[in-house]
């Protein structure tokens, strides 16, 4: 059933996104495909976080995170989130922590900081309900999405 269900939701096209967050070894990403808005009032994100992702033991905790849009143009930048054991915040990642250390994705187009409202377990899964607190946003002329098990774009 788990195949079944991974090829079935692969007809699903979502949107490529990178939640960070900062926590006492230093800031820490990953790559989601899961992101949706839940309410706009009150204002609340939903991403989904599996719970043996290499974030989680610092978003189990986090007050806060950002969630990063991304543009057609930023598969590499997916690409290094979605890796394990390589160093996302080197060299060749733009960032910057803002005033509460969370780590700022400069080139994406969309940010979202949010703090933490609460953490819902499902199955293997959690899902880190945010209230954004700020939202910053250039236009994004062809966003960054999943379809097909590859990245794709939306004209």
């Amino acid at each position: 059933m788990k195949e079944q269900l991974r090829n079935a939701l692969k007809h699903h096209a979502q949107a490529v996104t990178i939640v960070t967050a900062s926590g006492p070894e230093g800031p820490v990403g990953t790559t989601v495909s899961s992101f949706t808005s839940v309410s706009f009032e009150p204002p609340l994100v939903v991403v989904w976080i599996g719970e043996g992702a290499s974030v989680w033991p610092v978003l189990r905790t986090a007050p806060l995170f950002a969630v990063h849009l991304l543009d057609v143009t930023q598969t590499a930048l997916a690409d290094l989130f979605a890796t394990k054991g390589v160093d996302r915040f080197g060299p060749g990642t733009r960032w910057r922590a803002d005033e509460d250390g969370v780590p700022s994705l400069l080139d994406a187009p969309v940010r979202l900081r949010c703090r933490t409202s609460r953490r819902i377990a499902v199955g293997d899964h959690v899902a880190l309900v945010g209230e954004p607190l700020d939202i910053t946003h250039s236009e994004i002329a062809t966003p960054l999405v999943r379809h097909q098990g590859r990245y794709t774009s939306v004209a």
